[in-house]
């Protein structure tokens, strides 16, 4: 427990001073006692009155009530000051801590029949805490400034929230941050003006309404799941993945002292169900403050909804249809802010069952920039934060949903089965990482200022923000080596490899990426040697996603038709870092078939490849990346000239190029689109999506039948529906005089791409080729 000097259990009481103690035993109320009794003999001319409230009680008896009323009327210049008994945490078995955790009992506090005799082993483990006091008058006033009410009793009622909080902020700074949760948060938006004057502009709403969404929406982290539920987390993953998590701790502090000034958003890459563990772990093992994680309301079933509620989880239903429940949420998000809670959730809106990056969702985002537009925070920070896996056992339900199959519903039964799949075999480490964060108020403006009033400039305002969120994820995510060897291996069609092939073949890549200065995990570097490329390759032998094939000289490995969609997932969150480069390679070959003007037939291929990946990858923006183009080829002397000189000249450039990776990294995209435009040949102009999907998937099994696609992971319902985006966007879903002509020209050109490819796959091969040679040679000496 975090070590304070603070001494918080005096306040020094001076004139008349109002004590609102909360206790809620025999042995609270002694220790009470004896706390008094010493602030009157240091105190003798004070006048300390007492006022005895429930423990963690918000609305006590009405005699209470009628008590505090009284009291808070006497003396406008009254001090009030909140006191309660802290137990330093003790160990409780794990079943316990279950128990009470789906009950919702506060079980930092020691049961009563054991109090006493935790007092006369260890003193030290109560401790009277008592809040900054506040003069009557000066909460009066902050309650005619926050409040609609005018009954004494609310004032009351208001009088207890705070004192409340007070204490929570004492007891905060005993704990540390890792234990700040928000509380009280339904009373003190019901009470709100600024929520009750909103209210009141909705036709049909309620203040009982809107306190039922309220209670559907609440959360919070009690301090007994700040320990447990990182635990269990830990316990989870820890079945199948190496239990220490690997962090950059530069970016750790940096985000520690940015969270210490402004609320935050965290907003993570999503890959897997265990995201939604990992951040609650890494925040409490580097104690950072709790996340709050918006979640769907499908993940509240069985006893699983109490637990997650009291784990920082706010569900949010599946339709934001109710105009009632937008405002409901949206105030609820704006609290949060303004309190300075931090927020959790996946920028992509649901988990990528491809393995690379999807486009950012805006919804709970736009709430986020209302509370700071309203001036409800100086500014917000929206955290960046990489989550990624050497392995994950959900590669096979992606699989199967890449082959038209359903998402299997959560149950109990289903969380049963994901835990158990954690523990059938080794899957790796998890790497997280905190980029830093992008400011919100750079972006907005300032609170109030001319994008609140302006939705158009809002949400261009919110795209950029989110674009560059998810930008700084893909810069940091590192490369790994399951990435790599699936890449590979995907490229040999089946063909199996010895590791001596593999690891002449790796080291072209590794030697870009350090030349790039992209992010590695030990499990890439370690490509360097062939002991661990035998490492790598044996970590995913079984099938998952590599066969490993022994009997003869020496065991060869090669990833079967059955198993391409599983290492495409993998090979698909490695392709950012050889994006730029590949697509030099396909804007080389497209240009070395011009008749003239091949330089200016390169750039404009390269962007017009930039163009129809738009919905697959994240990119610069436009003068930024036609610079990293530049810069990419400035690795070639006289680049430019060897261009512009024609197809030999161009041809000389690919032969020497390394590493030559455009069809390895994207042809299932390009053969994606190439089946995609062969179905819109002869299909309506506006086909339904799940009709085009339909029919994809019919044509792409015959291509694959006939070899007229290389393989199966082409074949895929995920990139059917973002070759349709690009399809819509290319003016080939609706109605036109000309749609048959550009649809046959849109095939014909996916067509020369892939033709494109096979150049670039024709030099590959042959540098495979020369590499053997020389490895052979080599060996001959």
């Amino acid at each position: 427990m975090k070590q304070v000097s603070e001494d918080f259990t005096s306040f020094s009481p001076t004139g008349d001073t109002l004590v609102l103690a909360a206790v809620a035993s025999p042995a609270e109320q002694e220790l009470l006692d004896d706390w008094l009794r010493q602030q009157r003999r240091d105190r003798p001319e004070a006048r300390v009155e007492v006022l005895l409230l429930p423990a963690h009680a918000e609305d006590p008896p009405a005699t209470v009530m009628a008590r505090l009323v009284e009291l808070l009327s006497a003396d406008p210049d009254r001090s009030v000051v909140p006191v309660r008994i802290f137990w330093v945490p003790g160990g409780l078995p794990t079943r316990s801590k279950v128990v009470s955790l789906i009950s919702g009992r506060d079980t930092y506090r020691p049961p009563e029949l054991l109090q006493r005799r935790i007092l006369r082993r260890d003193p030290a483990r109560a401790r009277v805490v008592a809040g900054e006091p506040a003069k009557v008058s000066e909460l009066r006033q902050q309650w005619n400034d926050t409040t609609v009410a005018e009954n004494p009793r609310e004032f009351a009622r208001f009088v207890i929230r705070r004192a409340i909080l007070a204490i929570e902020r004492v007891e905060l700074r005993l704990l540390g941050p890792e234990y700040k949760s928000p509380r009280l948060v339904k009373p003190e938006m019901l009470a709100s003006a600024r929520f009750r004057e909103g209210l009141e502009k909705i036709p049909g709403a309620t203040v009982e309404k809107a306190g039922e969404m309220l209670d559907e929406l609440s959360t919070g982290w009690s301090r007994f799941s700040v320990d447990l539920i990182p635990s269990l987390g830990r316990a989870i993953f820890s079945r199948g993945f190496d239990p220490n998590i690997d962090y950059d701790r530069d970016e750790i502090e940096a985000m520690r002292h940015a969270l210490e000034i402004h609320p935050a958003v965290l907003l993570f890459s999503h890959r897997s169900y265990l995201d939604g563990v990992i951040v609650p772990v890494a925040m409490q093992e580097n104690r950072l403050p709790p996340v709050h994680t918006f979640a769907g309301i499908n993940l509240s079933f069985g006893f699983m909804g109490p637990i997650f509620r009291h784990s920082g989880v706010i569900f949010l239903r599946r339709k934001l249809d109710d105009p009632l429940y937008k405002y409901v949420l949206r105030q609820f998000v704006g609290y949060i802010v303004e309190k300075r809670f931090n927020l959790n959730w996946s920028i992509e809106g649901t988990r990528s069952r491809t393995g690379k990056m999807l486009p950012p969702k805006l919804g709970l985002l736009s709430y986020v920039a209302d509370a700071y537009l309203d001036g409800r925070s100086e500014d917000i920070l929206l955290q960046p934060v990489s989550i990624s896996f050497d392995q994950l056992h959900e590669t096979a339900e992606y699989a199967e949903y890449a082959r038209g199959g359903e998402k299997t519903p959560e149950s109990v039964s289903w969380l049963y089965n994901f835990i158990k799949a954690q523990g059938e075999r080794n899957y790796g480490k998890i790497y997280v990482r905190f980029p830093e964060a992008v400011s919100m108020r750079q972006y907005l403006g300032e609170p109030n200022g001319p994008i609140a009033k302006d939705e158009d400039a809002k949400r261009l305002a919110m795209q950029k923000m989110a674009f560059e969120v998810a930008w700084r994820i893909v810069r940091v995510t590192p490369v790994n080596a399951t990435g790599l060897v699936s890449a590979l291996l995907l490229t040999a069609r089946g063909l199996a490899l010895t590791v001596g092939q593999l690891h002449h073949t790796f080291q072209d890549a590794l030697d870009y990426l350090e030349r790039k200065e992209i992010p590695m995990t030990n499990s890439a570097l370690r490509l360097r040697t062939p002991e661990g490329v035998r490492a790598a390759v044996d970590a995913l032998s079984g099938g998952h996603p590599v066969t490993r094939v022994d009997g003869g000289r020496e065991p060869v490995w090669r990833i079967a038709r059955d198993d391409e969609l599983q290492a495409a997932f993998y090979r698909n969150s490695v392709i950012y870092a050889f994006l730029e480069t590949s697509l030099i390679e396909l804007a080389l070959a497209h240009a070395a078939r011009a008749e003239s003007d091949w330089l200016a037939v390169f750039w404009t291929q390269v962007i017009r490849l930039r163009d129809l990946l738009k919905f697959e990858f994240y990119f610069a923006d436009s003068a930024t990346f036609r610079d990293n183009i530049a810069r990419e080829m400035s690795w070639v002397p006289d680049w430019e000239e060897k261009i512009a000189s024609g197809p030999d000249g161009i041809d000389a450039v690919l032969q020497t190029k390394r590493p030559l990776l455009g069809s390895a990294m994207l042809r299932p995209f390009f053969e994606a689109y190439r089946i995609v435009a062969d179905v819109l040949r002869d299909a309506a102009a506006e086909i339904p999506e799940a009709e085009l999907t339909t029919l994809a998937l019919g044509v792409g099994r015959q291509y694959v039948a006939q070899a007229k696609v290389r393989s199966a992971e082409s074949v895929s319902a995920l990139l059917f529906t973002t070759a349709r985006q690009v399809a819509a966007d290319q003016g080939l879903l609706r109605r036109a005089a000309d749609l048959s002509e550009r649809r046959a020209a849109f095939l014909s050109e996916m067509r020369g791409i892939l033709a494109d490819m096979d150049t670039v796959e024709v030099a590959s091969r042959e540098q495979f080729i020369a590499r053997e040679r020389a490895s052979r040679q080599s060996a001959g000496r």
